[in-house]
């Protein structure tokens, strides 16, 4: 039996590719080990979205290969280099890291690596010899529901990759190129995943992709401009796919991430606001403010329908909690662009909220502009941004103290509100230990920073604990 590990690397839409290679590594009956020191292949699932993801792949890549001179079991083991930077720059890395790894696959392969390790052990790699590169033009692979996978995730919570690929035109953005044109899955196909799902005990469903709100749009032929905001009156299959998640029985929340605001609709506001398992939560990166810097990133979209945009989402949704990132330091961004871009913040104080340095990566057109920001300028503005929603954050945190709150336990004396989603958003921590993967409800005692603190409904804090937490 052939020991694998598997590490994976950047967001959950590649921990759901991560979890698809372990399903058929299991089901060719390899096994799947955490150690390293005591695998025969070791897998590396990257990222390559900015340079700070291509800097720890290569350092994890770099670190595997070291390690396997350690001993001599070790120097026969096998190094795979998966996921985005693999499919992006395999014919680069095939040079630079030439002694190091042994095979790259894409985002197409995660179905084959099985017999793609086999073939690995199947014949001896001539010496000097370049790696194999099992990687075949655009990526065109989506998920099925019964696609064989083994999650990752704690078993309370989980990942469905709604859809894959992206038609946007961003022009600070790769992923179009690495992982293809947006193709969207059934209604059907989710719903049966999600179902499954439930039956085996998940509470919280996230449903990711490149562009959720763009799911089912690229079967509609009637589009002549598929990159032209949606009639903000008219239904889409999300709309749909949220109604019959919401009717599946059971007790769970159900999460929109990566939300693009060029496709949002009243529609979509409406069914939100309808289907009381839809968190009270979207993810909706923005990227910006400033007409200007809109139209130089191709955004498709203004400030005007920015703003316009969230009011109709706070107005239709009582209670939403609205998570963005910005960029700052893009190419040809002025003072008076970070000024607009803090009053907006200023003004809109978004519960959650996240700033990126803008990263110029080879292959877009953001990277051939000119003005291209220093790296001096950019931590200012970054700095400037974030301090502003930290004091945003900590006036939204204080609001809480004293209100009832729904919380799904994630650990021991840890847990998240509707607010929070998985990984990227604050916590809330309970002194009590309640059985994780459950639901439970408390009041809200005091906060720290970006996290809140809490107790069970029907508990009180002593005077002392009381005055410190409210400070």
């Amino acid at each position: 039996m052939i020991k694998v590990s598997l590490i994976s690397l950047g967001c959950a839409k590649n921990l759901v590719d991560s979890e698809i290679m372990v399903g058929h590594l299991h089901q060719a009956g390899m096994q799947v080990i955490s150690d390293a020191a005591k695998a025969e292949v070791v897998i590396v699932n990257t990222c390559s979205f900015i340079d700070s993801s291509k800097e720890e792949s290569i350092s994890h890549i770099l670190e595997v290969h070291q390690n396997r001179g350690m001993t001599k079991r070790r120097k026969e083991q096998k190094l795979i280099v998966a996921g985005c930077m693999a499919q992006r720059f395999s014919k680069d890395l095939s040079t630079s890291l030439h002694d190091e790894v042994d095979a790259f696959i894409g985002l197409d392969q995660v179905t084959k690596v099985a017999p793609i390790i086999e073939s690995l052990f199947a014949s001896e790699r001539a010496k000097n010899a370049a790696p194999l590169s099992f990687i075949e033009g655009k990526s065109t692979y989506i998920p099925d529901y019964d696609t064989p996978r083994f999650r990752l995730t704690p078993k309370h919570f989980a990942y469905i990759k709604i859809a894959e690929g992206c038609n946007h035109p961003c022009t600070f953005c790769i992923i179009p190129q690495i992982r293809g044109r947006h193709r969207s899955r059934t209604v059907a196909s989710v719903v049966a995943e999600a179902r499954q799902l439930v039956k085996e005990g998940v509470k919280e469903l996230n449903l990711i992709s490149q562009d959720t709100t763009f799911f089912g749009m690229d079967t509609w032929d009637q589009r002549p401009n598929p990159r032209t905001p949606v009639d903000s009156t008219r239904g889409t299959a999300l709309t749909t796919l949220l109604r019959q998640l919401n009717v599946i029985e059971g007790d769970f929340w159900i999460r929109l991430l990566y939300t693009h605001p060029a496709h949002w609709s009243d529609e979509l506001i409406r069914t939100i606001a309808e289907c009381p398992k839809v968190a009270r939560y979207i993810d909706i990166p923005l990227q910006h403010i400033s007409d200007r810097m809109l139209g130089l990133m191709q955004r498709e979209t203004s400030g005007t329908y920015i703003r316009d945009l969230l009011q109709r989402i706070r107005t239709g949704i009582p209670g939403i909690a609205i998570r963005t990132t910005f960029i700052v330091g893009f190419p040809g961004e002025t003072e008076a662009d970070v000024d607009e871009l803090c009053q907006f913040i200023k003004e809109t104080r978004f519960e959650r909220l996240g700033v990126f340095k803008y990263s110029q990566e080879d292959g877009t057109r953001a990277a051939k502009m000119n003005d291209q920001i220093t790296p001096k300028q950019k931590d200012a503005r970054w700095h400037r941004t974030m301090a502003l929603q930290r004091d945003i954050a900590h006036e939204v945190s204080k609001g809480y103290v004293g209100r009832k709150l729904r919380v799904l336990v994630d650990e021991p004396g840890v847990a998240r509100g509707e607010a929070d989603a998985p990984d990227i958003d604050g916590r809330v921590y309970v002194p009590i230990t309640l059985p994780p993967g459950s639901f439970a409800s408390v009041r809200i005692t005091g906060y720290e920073d970006y996290d809140l603190l809490a107790l069970p409904v029907g508990q009180m804090p002593s005077t002392r604990k009381v005055a410190k937490q409210a400070q």
